[in-house]
């Protein structure tokens, strides 16, 4: 069961959806606006279950975050699922070598979203064996 998420993303309005979309969790929101206050917050809070993420952001980046959370062991222990406009397949496939769980690319259906988080979650957080988590929604799949 999840029960707190934090959302990494430079919009307060996208935050504001995803209470919206992730409200059928009854969890908690934990927002950062950027990878740097995500980094942040994670040094001080242990209860973190699942990070939406996304690349386009000041101060720190996504990808750049998942560099710094791969090199921490974030990416272990805390499955990330980045969600962007950016769609490149570069982006993608660097994202999916530095740990994410998943990728999926703006706008996305919420049922999208959920049936990626219900596959990540089915097997621990940890990836599938032999690669990530996956789904029909994770764009370049």
């Amino acid at each position: 069961m999840l029960e707190r998420i934090m959302v990494v993303d430079d919009s307060a309005l996208i935050h504001q959806m995803y209470r919206l979309v992730m409200n059928v969790y009854k969890c908690e929101i934990v927002d950062a606006m950027d990878g740097r206050e995500a980094l942040d917050i994670l040094a001080n809070r242990q209860d973190i279950q699942l990070i939406l993420l996304d690349i386009n952001m000041p101060v720190m980046n996504g990808l750049r975050f998942m560099e710094k959370a791969a090199s921490l062991g974030i990416t272990r222990t805390i499955p990330i699922i980045i969600i962007s406009t950016e769609g490149k397949e570069e982006d993608t496939v660097k994202g999916l070598a530095l740990g994410a769980r998943g990728y999926l690319k703006k706008p996305f259906q919420p049922a999208d979203l959920h049936a990626l988080i219900g596959k990540i979650m089915a097997v621990g957080g940890a990836p599938a064996k032999g690669g990530y988590a996956s789904s029909p929604a994770v764009a370049g799949f």
